[in-house]
């Protein structure tokens, strides 16, 4: 009889990681992480309603760029997760010809490398475009554990939570994509 084959888990790439409200501390608490690459190594994204401390403004100074634009410096940086923190994060829509590019799917990239930066201090940047610093990672098996554990919520993600949507109701705004208010959700797991 021929070994039966398990079918590698679908990549959610792409999707929403909605936080459910039993995570109360930690980085997660509220959280929505965009996740950008999924198989079967692990997982890696980007929250995106976390504020850090910095500014666009800032950071593009600290390495020495100018930027005329006061909106786009005053843009806010946020915190993509627990891991890596020192290292820069930019989630845009334009996949672009920059040095170091990963493709999340057709409609969003990351980059990590300086030249888009540089771009987005002259004005030359993709339209639409988040910076984080660090970002969420996950081991072979660990998120999925984490799903089966109703530790998070997953929805298709899309351009208005994670480019219009203020911060603070990305929470709420992504887990209305499911037709959900997530105050309504209790705030622990269970299975049937």
């Amino acid at each position: 009889m021929p070994a039966m084959q398990l079918s590698p888990p679908s990549s959610l790439a792409g999707h929403f990681l909605i936080a459910m409200p039993s995570l109360t501390d930690g980085p997660f608490a509220r959280g929505v992480v965009l996740l950008c690459q999924h198989d079967e190594d692990g997982a890696l994204g980007l929250l995106i309603n976390q504020l850090s401390e910095y500014r666009l403004g800032d950071i593009l100074a600290q390495m020495k760029l100018e930027c005329a634009d006061l909106d786009l410096a005053d843009a806010p940086v946020l915190i993509g997760g627990p891991m890596q923190q020192e290292r820069g994060f930019v989630l845009h829509r334009e996949h672009g010809h920059w040095e170091s590019s990963f493709r999340v799917n057709e409609a969003w990239s990351i980059t990590t490398s300086r030249d888009i930066l540089v771009a987005m201090a002259a004005g030359e940047g993709p339209r639409q475009a988040l910076l984080a610093l660090g970002y969420s990672g996950w081991g072979a098996g660990q998120l999925e554990q984490e799903l089966k554990d109703n530790a998070w919520l997953t929805v298709e993600a899309n351009d208005r939570v994670i480019f219009d949507t203020p911060l603070d109701e990305r929470w709420s705004a992504a887990a209305g994509l499911m037709g959900l208010d997530p105050l309504q959700l209790p705030g622990y797991a269970g299975h049937a």
